[in-house]
């Protein structure tokens, strides 16, 4: 009798496990079988390409993405206004040596940093002072007076986690300009942010300080960097000739693009899923992050096609402007508070569409220890990383609200070979890497819906 009671007890958690597993599975199956991820990326990157905030090529895909949504069925589909920097690049950038005595002159593979400033059609030309990283700019301090600053700190090849490189280098390219400007530089030239060597510009945001006159921001390959300060080792009175186009105009107006599957059981608890529909001005943001929105997407689409209803509101949001001002993230959450929206967990990806290893995570103990008690039924499908802090960028602004913070976790090693670059293209992208991401961002969004974070 004991025997049948206890069986009897323990029958419904049995059911929900067996239930959950079963789900999960056919979400893997639909979406390795017959996704839309893929495809979606494909038009995306090749019909309509870069989308800096702004520009042509990000209208374009906002009104792409908002029929993309409205052709699934999804219940609500709708742009949520936003007013955006617009920056233009203007121009080919030149990073050149013009005075090496072994070599002469040497072009370098150069792009100018985004909401930077220009040199204007003349140019620029200036004695050029190697330092590594931020420090090495403050231990100068003011003999950088009329000079050019090279921001020589590269990413820290130990680190495993090229994310965690990536921060601990990227601080220069963040507000050098800014910083070598209350010293007097003229210009600066700053190592990519790749962690290998290479003859790709990255680009990328620069922030000037208030009340110091903004200077000219470029970036150079990392292969580039290397032979500069190669050359700077044998000759300290070296020159470099910068040339950049660069100009903030008008700001605009853009908009934030959303998709909606309403709840059925707790249709005020919100689960927002996606990315941002920017890029930059080069290549076609395939891994950033076009990537992230196509997944984001798919999520409520294998819902459609699966005919599932879901407990809670799903979302899938198009943040604008995550590259050079974060405009649409905190516009998403200043109106979400605004309304009183509840949202329980927002998940962003933006790490690229490579495979997935996990999620990280930001929130509360119990939050993150509900994300933890799923691990059993993800690790079949090799998410087994869920202790990395973390989320994203356009889902920050939502934290103050109470929101868990997740983050798709993809392998981090190739990420930064495209970051920022025209090589970050449709063809980087591998199908079934993405797919699996896509499948993972549903598996959670599914355990989500079912259990919520209490």
């Amino acid at each position: 009798m004991k025997k049948i009671i206890l069986l009897l007890f323990f029958l419904p958690l049995l059911v929900v496990g067996q239930t959950h597993e079963s789900r999960i599975k056919t979400i893997y199956d639909t979406e390795l079988s017959s996704g839309h991820t893929y495809e979606n990326l494909r038009y995306l990157c090749k019909e309509i390409g870069n989308r800096l905030s702004g520009s042509p090529g990000a209208a374009a895909a906002v009104e792409w993405t908002k029929q993309l949504m409205e052709s699934y069925g999804f219940d609500t589909v709708y742009l949520q206004p936003v007013m955006v920097p617009h920056w233009e690049r203007g121009g080919k950038d030149v990073v050149r040596v013009v005075n090496s005595k072994t070599q002469g002159t040497v072009e370098l593979t150069s792009l100018a940093l985004g909401n930077s400033q220009g040199t204007g059609a003349k140019g620029l030309l200036g004695q050029v002072v190697e330092v590594k990283g931020l420090a090495g700019l403050q231990a100068l301090g003011s003999q950088v007076k009329g000079k050019i600053v090279f921001f020589n700190g590269p990413m820290d090849p130990t680190k495993v986690d090229a994310f965690e490189a990536y921060s601990g280098a990227v601080g220069q390219r963040g507000s050098g300009a800014a910083e070598a400007a209350k010293f007097g530089a003229i210009a600066t030239v700053v190592r990519s942010m790749n962690n290998r060597v290479d003859d790709y510009a990255h680009t990328g945001n620069q922030r000037y300080a208030p009340n110091v006159s903004p200077i000219p921001a470029l970036a150079i390959s990392t292969q580039d960097a290397e032979l500069l300060s190669s050359l700077l080792a044998d000759q300290s009175d070296l020159q470099l000739y910068l040339e950049s186009h660069g100009e903030m105009k008008t700001e605009k107006l853009s908009y934030n693009v959303i998709g909606e599957l309403r709840g059925s059981e707790k249709p005020e608890e919100i689960i927002a899923v996606g990315g941002h529909l920017d890029s930059w001005d080069v290549g076609e943001g395939a891994h950033d992050d076009g990537a992230g929105c196509m997944q984001g997407i798919e999520v409520l689409r294998l819902y459609k096609q699966l005919g599932w209803k879901p407990k809670r509101t799903l979302r899938a949001v198009m943040w604008m402007n995550e590259e050079n001002g974060l405009r649409g993230g905190q516009e998403y959450a200043r109106v979400a508070k605004e309304r009183g929206e509840k949202h329980i967990a927002a998940i962003e990806s933006d790490s690229g569409g490579f495979l997935p290893i996990g999620f990280s995570s930001t929130g509360t103990e119990a939050q993150r220890a509900k994300l933890v008690s799923w691990a059993e039924l993800l690790r079949p499908y090799q998410l087994w990383n869920l202790q990395k802090p973390g989320g994203g960028a356009d889902i920050g602004p939502l934290r103050d609200q109470g929101t868990l913070l997740i983050g798709l976790l993809p392998d981090s090693q190739k990420y930064f070979i495209y970051h920022h670059t025209e090589a970050d293209v449709f063809e980087a992208v591998d199908k079934r890497e993405l797919e699996l991401g896509a499948a993972g961002m549903a598996a959670l969004v599914y355990l989500l819906d079912q259990e919520g974070i209490q």
